[in-house]
């Protein structure tokens, strides 16, 4: 099991995913980071009114994967990333509001994989659940 052995992980977390492209073009920023557990927060977007299961959707599960995979990347050593192989989203009602949260948790670290939940709210409504697997990568360095 791999646990917080990088004691600078809510920098290296923030720095890996923040400039990423897709994150970059989705506009978030970090609330809460702890060892296994993060919190995003989307600004408003217009395609997350869209409750037509493409723009929310796509949106929301994006959202979701990022809130799961910085999850598990807090737990990863120093020269470890973690790539998402799967994400399933379920949504649950239009996400409205001036800010969406996604709330990801680890429920299953491992060395080489790690399984988180997410939970994305927007004002008090639960509006999608999502279920995250990424394998844990190291990195080579020559």
């Amino acid at each position: 099991m791999l646990i917080a052995k990088n004691p600078e992980f809510e920098q290296f977390v923030k720095t890996a995913v923040l400039t990423m492209p897709a994150a970059m073009h989705l506009g978030f920023h970090f609330g809460h980071i702890a060892a296994g557990e993060v919190e995003l927060v989307q600004p408003y977007r217009k395609e997350l009114t869209e409750h037509n299961g493409f723009f929310q959707g796509g949106v929301l599960g994006s959202l979701a994967d990022f809130a799961g995979g910085a999850a598990a990347g807090t737990l990863l050593p120093v020269g470890w990333v973690n790539m998402t192989a799967d994400y399933t989203v379920k949504l649950l009602a239009p996400a409205e509001g001036d800010n969406v949260i996604a709330r990801g948790r680890v429920v299953k670290p491992g060395r080489a994989i790690t399984v988180a939940t997410v939970d994305v709210y927007s004002s008090e409504t639960h509006c999608a659940t999502a279920l995250v697997t990424m394998r844990n990568v190291p990195l080579v360095t020559e």
